[in-house]
């Protein structure tokens, strides 16, 4: 009995390894059949080099079943303490609509899409960012709008980036910013321009006019709360020729004259409070508005109108799409993802609410500080500023004692500065919570009713936002902000938008380097628990005691994974993670006399961000060639690192490769880097084929950084959120990323921080946590060889039809494959973007095109995937390789086939008229397997061109919206 009893625990602990994994073991026989080999491990053998094969295991312990692992988080979430937040800075407490909780934020088919970089199939998505953008142009009055950044603080050093790309003041060197801004963004703004080599001045705002800066960034309000005019400050700054930023509180805006209106050239800040949980720091949306003059300067993604092959209104990404891609390290920035959920969750609380609702949300919580602050001042109570719109700062000699009275209650207040507290209030404050508030500053028996206190601010009239200063135009006047504001209607629009957008809910998304696998539920639910979803990033530390533990936990289980020796949880992106890294090397090269050491060789065939991180670090780029197998050329390499060797600063490198194989001289170019004297980055775009197989510290490398996104089962969100933290050696630790307002362990105290918060995106980090707990050590290195065992059958069975580019050892891949189009385009006229297009007919989002080598597919199916899945792409490559021969033997023209016209359209397939070569029926149905599970893209094939040259960036006209 004992033996069969262990047996059954066995399976039980294994049963989620058997979930996440795709094929059954009866498809991973057959496929391994198909390879020729008798065992996974055999193709393991073949494939990845023995020299970097782990010698041990790894030990982040046996799978846990679903059951005891929300169990087990839950007694952890217990542990942290949900304090009412009062501290504001940049987060505030708000009420998530629930249509919108459970049905975009709990609801896969928003969390699971990808980037929306075939718009054709993502017009649901690709709408409700261009709500966010018009709320954007709306509240901030300016011309351009981008569909988020990844939080205010780093939005705030993007617009210093752009203020030293279009300012005219070309020899001044130094950006301003006001002593009132946010604590956090003044330190992630500082980091950035020490990496730029600019020179930071903090002061009075106005004295920004008395120094020669080419920029400036003010708080509206400030962060104690006070409302000031700056219309003079900002003309002053640009009588300089230099760029006004302008950081904003977007709830205000329903409120305050739009910065626009008062000269600011760009106008930035945080979506969070609209709909957003606090989740201890994130992810949260950052909006970014500026000048149309400034668009080609813009950082991040514009969502613009283009039109589709029938003339129909039709949206996509402009100018920036994939621009690293293209421009690399001329880039406006190294964002290479943005905060998309979270902005579609901000811009459906706007549509929810409209503008006249969220006005009188603004305005319950406006009225609420102007009742505490008469209350206050009625019993003498001193306070710093005579405006506010919903932050009071309190001047006090009995600070300490009323801080531990609010703690006592339950109650956070900001206590940044000496003899002053301040109490931000938000939506989800009520009368109950002001009557409190009065208790625990005045003590109880002040007195005081929050009914006679609000009757006589009723009766005076409030004068706490000047009147120069109150908003007068109307704002959020389109029909999409007018519409749905029952639940029904609601409920009814975002599923509408849903219907438009593929995403894993309804097929194998095979994006190759992206790596869209399985995001299980069980692994979704904890990120919206109250525990974790409503602690303030700057509560004390005791508050977070759960986080702390969780957060510990998982930094435990990535050190042993990457082989390295600590990891920073503190970057938002993988992008953010480049840089945090490279400002590491740097820092260690600096505190070692080596500041001179700024060269950075990169592989040409690697990531777009990889160069565009590295000028942001202020690192010479050296491009490194590949040979004709899409290794790095050893020659080259071993040249050029002689060449820069005085100042060599590091390598990046992706491993596997950028073209899906695992080179056989890593640790070669590892040696060659540290005997330069340089360290090695390695990219961690393709970590999901070392984990439990390799890992980063054991081949040699320096620092990493990780997406969390990718290989650890964060969701794309649509095209965001992402998570990159970085792994370090020990002699990088002490250089990773610290925090101004919450000290991170283990790194050095002068260290800037890279995110607006000390821990990143901190409230989507259990996903990752529930994701390796459930796994355990065995769960996750089967993963990573069923990735393989994937990658390689999809291969053998392609390879049938296509060249496939490269190869690694005995003629396999790791975890990616490169169709070559090439030739049946040369053969033939039909692109690689038509193939692209026809796929989306038989019901799949394209593999990812023309990267890293033009006129080629790289496919990559993850292990989440089954082999009927598989076969059915395959089914799709193989039908379209048919069709495509037909245009090659004449049955077919090159402007009549069904690939110039993909896709297609219920509209086009039902329409009058219908003069094509080939039946309607086909079009829609290629193969008999589309019927079962048809999905319909909304638009014909998108006019890039037209978009970009007649760039929209707003919602369509009313008009436009009638018709």
């Amino acid at each position: 009995m004992s033996n069969a009893k262990s047996l059954e625990e066995l399976e039980q602990k294994q049963d989620f390894i058997r979930r996440h994994i795709g094929p059954s073991p009866a498809q991973v026989s057959d496929m391994l059949s198909a390879l020729e080999v008798s065992s996974v491990q055999e193709l393991i053998d073949q494939t990845v080099p023995a020299s970097i094969r782990l010698e041990q295991p790894l030990t982040v312990g046996e799978s846990r079943t679903e059951v005891e692992t929300l169990s087990y988080l839950k007694s952890v979430a217990s542990k942290n303490k949900v304090f009412k937040s009062y501290i504001g800075q940049g987060y505030h407490p708000t009420n998530v609509p629930h249509v919108i909780l459970r049905n975009v934020l709990e609801n896969p088919g928003w969390y699971t899409a990808y980037t929306p970089y075939q718009p054709e199939i993502a017009q649901g998505r690709l709408e409700s960012l261009l709500n966010f953008q018009t709320m954007t142009l709306d509240l901030t009055g300016l011309d351009l709008a981008s569909a988020s950044l990844l939080d205010e603080s780093t939005a705030a050093a993007e617009a210093m980036g752009l203020a030293k790309r279009v300012s005219k003041a070309k020899k001044a060197n130094a950006f301003f910013i006001a002593d009132d801004v946010h604590t956090q963004t003044i330190d992630v703004v500082t980091t950035r321009a020490e990496q730029f080599g600019f020179e930071i001045i903090v002061g009075k705002a106005e004295d920004a006019v008395n120094h020669d800066i080419f920029g400036a960034l003010f708080q509206y309000p400030t962060t104690s709360g006070e409302v000031v005019d700056i219309t003079d400050l900002i003309a002053g700054v640009q009588s300089k020729k230099a760029i006004a930023c302008v950081a904003a509180d977007i709830m205000s805006l329903l409120l305050l004259k739009a910065p626009g209106k008062l000269g600011a050239d760009v106008v930035l800040g945080s979506a969070q409070r609209f709909g957003v949980p606090m989740g201890y720091g994130g992810p949260h949306a950052a909006f970014f508005a500026t000048r149309d003059a400034y668009k080609r300067s813009l950082p991040g993604r514009i969502i613009g109108v283009s039109k589709d092959r029938l003339g129909n209104d039709a949206l996509r990404m402009a100018m920036q799409t994939r621009e690293q891609h293209i421009r690399r390290d001329k880039a406006n920035s190294n964002i290479c993802t943005a905060q998309v959920l979270l902005a579609n969750m901000a811009a459906f609380y706007a549509v929810y609410h409209g503008p006249q609702g969220l006005k009188t949300i603004a305005q319950r919580i406006h009225r609420f500080a102007d009742i505490l602050a008469a209350g206050l001042k009625a019993k003498g109570i001193a306070l710093k500023h005579s405006t506010w719109f919903d932050t009071l700062t309190v001047v006090s000699d009995s600070k300490d004692d009323v801080t531990a009275r609010a703690i006592a209650k339950g109650v956070n207040f900001a206590t940044n500065h000496e003899g002053e507290y301040s109490i931000s209030v938000s939506e989800t404050t009520t009368r109950a919570d002001i009557t409190e508030l009065f208790d625990i500053i005045l003590g109880e028996g002040h007195g005081l009713s929050v009914d006679a206190i609000a009757a006589d601010v009723e009766a005076n009239g409030s004068e706490s936002i000047p009147a120069s200063l109150v908003r007068d135009d109307e704002v959020l006047t389109h029909p999409n902000f007018n519409s749905y504001h029952s639940e029904t209607d609601m409920l009814r629009y975002i599923k509408r938008l849903e219907s438009k957008d593929l995403s894993l809910n309804h097929s194998m998304i095979s994006l190759g380097s992206c790596t869209m696998k399985l995001n299980a539920t069980a692994e979704m639910i904890p990120i919206t628990w109250p525990e974790f979803a409503n602690l303030h990033p700057f509560c004390p530390l005791d508050q977070a005691e759960g986080y702390q533990i969780m957060i510990g936990e998982l930094h435990d289980w990535l050190v042993n994974i990457t082989g390295y020796d600590a990891v920073s949880l503190q970057p938002n992106s993988g992008a953010q993670g480049e840089y945090a890294g490279l400002i590491a090397i740097r820092k260690y090269h600096e505190s070692r006399g080596d500041a001179h050491r700024n060269v950075c060789l990169i592989p040409s065939s690697a990531h777009g961000t990889n160069p565009a991180s590295a000028q942001m670090a202020s690192m010479k780029i050296v491009v490194v060639n590949c040979d004709k197998n899409g290794n790095v050329d050893m020659a080259d390499l071993k040249a050029k690192a002689e060449e820069v060797s005085e100042n060599l600063s590091c390598i990046m490198i992706t491993y596997p490769s950028t073209h899906g194989v695992y080179e056989e001289t890593i640790r070669e170019i590892c040696d060659i880097i540290h005997e330069h004297g340089g360290q090695v980055y390695m990219d961690g775009a393709n970590m999901n084929a070392q984990v439990g197989v390799t890992s980063p510290g054991f081949i040699g490398s320096d620092v990493s950084h990780l997406n969390l996104h990718k290989t650890f089962c964060i969701p794309h969100g649509g095209g965001g959120p992402g998570v990159g933290p970085i792994g370090v050696k020990s002699h990088l630790a002490p250089f990773m990323p610290n925090h101004s307002v919450i000290n991170v362990p283990g790194t050095n105290i002068g260290n800037g921080a890279v995110s607006a918060a000390p821990y990143g995106s901190a409230a989507i980090l259990p996903i990752s946590w529930a994701y390796i707990t459930m796994m355990g050590s065995e769960g996750l290195k089967q993963a990573t060889e069923m990735a393989i065992v994937n990658a390689n059958y999809l291969t053998h069975e392609l390879s049938k039809h296509f060249p496939i580019l490269y190869r690694g050892r005995n003629n396999r891949v790791a975890h990616e494959c490169i169709v070559d189009l090439r030739p049946l385009k040369e053969q033939s006229g039909i692109t690689e973007m038509d193939v692209a297009k026809r796929l989306q007919d038989y019901g799949f989002h394209s593999p990812t095109m023309s990267f890293p080598v033009a006129g080629t597919l790289m496919i990559e199916p993850t292990e989440s995937e089954s082999k009927g899945e598989i076969d059915r792409f395959i089914e799709a490559m193989v039908s379209i390789k048919g069709e495509i021969e037909k245009v090659i033997s004449g049955e077919w023209s090159i402007e009549n086939n069904p690939l110039v016209f993909a896709p297609h359209t219920q509209g086009d397939v039902l329409g009058n008229e219908w003069d094509r070569a080939y039946d309607r029926f086909y079009a829609a149905f290629p193969v008999p397997a589309v019927a079962k599970n048809k999905f319909w893209p909304t638009v014909t094939r998108i006019d890039d061109v037209y978009g970009d040259r007649n760039l929209v960036c707003s919602c369509p006209a009313v008009e436009t919206y009638r018709d």
